[in-house]
C-alpha cells in the first residue's frame, strides 16, 4: 500500500513539472499544451510505455467530474450581463447559430453515412466545442484590430457555454433514443436538463449573496471550491447534468454577487493542476488498437465539423448582417477545438459505455487535428480580412 501511494505521489510531482516544461515548449513550437498533455498521457500510459500508476492510467470519473464542473463554472462566469451587452446581439446570433449548425450538420451527416444515431448525436454535441485559448493566442500574435477580430474574441468568450448547453441537450436525446422505455427515458431526459438548471440556481443564488461574507469582498478559495464540489456531488447524486449545474451556478453568481469576480479568480488559480492531470488521464485512456476501427468515422467527423463551421459561420454572419465574405471567414476563424471537447467525450463515455472507447478515441484524435489546423485557419481568416481593410 505504501509503495503504491508513494508511486502515485512521485508520479503526480513528475507530471506537474513536466506540465510546466510542456507549457513552455508549446509556446516555443506553437503547439497547444492540451495536445502535448494528451500525447504525454498516451506515451506514459497503456498505449505506449504503460508506466503510470493505476489511478492515473485511466480517466477516473470522480476526478474528471470535479475538473469538468470547474470548467463549466468558469464558462458560466462568461455569461454576465456586462459581457453580453458589450458583445451585442451580433455576436450572440453568430455564436448560437454556430453551435446549433455544428450539432445538426455533424449529427445528420454521420447518420446518413450509417453511424448509429446515438453515437452520431454525441459526436454532433461534441463538435460545438471550441478553443478560446488557441484563438486568443493567434489574435494576440497577429496584432490585428477591428470588427472581425472583436467578433471572434466575443464569440469564443461565450461559444463553449452554448456548446455545453447543446451537448447536454443532445446527450439527453441520445439517452432517450437508446433507452428501453420511451416515456421513462424522455422523463429522465427532462429531469437531467431541467433538474440541472434548477439545482444550479438553488446553489448559485444563495452563494451569490453569501460569498465574501466571512471576509468582506474577498471570497476564500475554500468557499469557491466548496461551491463547485457541491454542484458536482449533488448533481451526480440527483442524476442531473453536472456540467449544466456548474454553468448555471456560475452564471447566477456572476450576475448576482456584488464581488462576483472573486470566486472565478479563486477557481482559476487551482484549475490548471486539475486540468493537467485530467488531460494526461484522457491520453492514457486512449485505446490505440481502436483507431483502425474508427478511422473512417473519425475522418467523416473531421470533414463534417469543418463543413459545419463554415456553414454555421456563414449562416450566423448573414443573420447578424455581416458581409458574405466576412461571414464565411468567421467559421474558418473559429475552427480550433480543444479541452472542453475531451471533457464532453469523457462524460459521454460514462453515459454510453457501448460507444465509450470510440467516442474518446475520435474526440482525442480530432482534437489533435483541429489543434494543428485550427490556429492556421484562424490566422488565414484574420489575414484575409485585413487584406480587405
Amino acid at each position: 500500500m505504501e509503495n503504491s501511494e508513494s508511486s502515485l505521489l512521485v508520479a503526480l510531482a513528475i507530471l506537474f513539472l513536466l506540465g510546466l516544461a510542456l507549457d513552455k515548449l508549446g509556446r516555443i513550437v506553437h503547439v497547444p499544451r492540451v495536445t502535448l498533455l494528451i500525447l504525454l498521457g498516451a506515451v506514459l500510459g497503456p498505449p505506449v510505455l504503460d508506466i503510470l500508476p493505476g489511478p492515473l492510467a485511466s480517466a477516473d470519473h470522480v476526478y474528471a467530474d470535479a475538473a469538468l464542473t470547474m470548467v463549466a463554472f468558469l464558462l458560466g462566469g462568461t455569461l454576465n450581463r456586462k459581457t453580453l451587452s458589450v458583445y451585442g446581439a451580433e455576436i450572440l446570433v453568430i455564436s448560437v447559430t454556430l453551435a446549433a449548425v455544428s450539432v445538426a450538420v455533424v449529427w445528420g451527416g454521420l447518420v446518413l453515412l450509417g453511424v448509429p444515431i446515438a453515437l452520431a448525436a454525441v459526436l454532433g454535441g461534441i463538435s460545438a466545442a471550441t478553443d478560446p485559448a488557441a484563438t486568443h493566442d493567434v489574435v494576440r500574435a497577429s496584432g490585428a484590430k477591428g470588427r472581425f477580430v472583436s467578433n471572434i474574441l466575443g464569440i469564443v468568450a461565450v461559444d463553449d457555454a452554448w456548446g455545453l448547453i447543446a451537448f447536454s441537450i443532445v446527450i439527453t436525446i441520445a439517452g432517450t433514443l437508446t433507452g428501453n422505455g420511451a416515456v421513462e427515458s424522455l422523463m429522465h431526459g427532462f429531469w437531467e436538463v431541467g433538474g440541472a438548471i434548477i439545482l444550479g440556481a438553488v446553489i448559485g443564488v444563495p452563494s451569490a449573496y453569501l460569498t465574501g461574507r466571512l471576509k468582506p469582498g474577498e471570497p476564500t478559495l475554500v468557499e469557491a471550491v466548496g461551491i463547485v464540489l457541491l454542484c458536482a456531488g449533488t448533481a451526480l447524486y440527483l442524476e442531473v447534468s453536472f456540467l449544466l449545474t456548474g454553468m448555471v451556478c456560475g452564471a447566477a453568481i456572476v450576475n448576482l454577487a456584488r464581488h462576483h469576480d472573486q470566486p472565478f479568480h479563486e477557481i482559476e488559480r487551482i484549475e490548471w493542476p486539475f486540468i493537467l492531470v485530467f488531460f494526461v488521464m484522457a491520453g492514457a485512456s486512449l485505446e490505440v488498437g481502436l483507431l483502425d476501427q474508427i478511422g473512417w468515422i473519425g475522418l467523416a467527423y473531421v470533414a463534417m465539423r469543418i463543413l459545419a463551421r463554415l456553414a454555421g459561420g456563414s449562416i450566423g454572419g448573414r443573420l447578424a448582417g455581416l458581409p458574405a465574405r466576412e461571414s464565411l471567414l468567421m467559421g474558418t476563424a473559429l475552427m480550433p477545438q480543444a479541452g472542453v471537447a475531451i471533457g464532453m467525450a469523457l462524460v459521454a463515455e460514462e453515459r454510453f459505455p457501448e460507444f465509450g472507447s470510440t467516442i474518446l478515441a475520435i474526440a482525442i484524435a480530432s482534437t489533435i487535428v483541429f489543434e494543428v489546423i485550427g490556429p492556421i485557419c484562424t490566422q488565414i481568416a484574420i489575414s484575409m480580412t485585413r487584406d480587405r481593410q
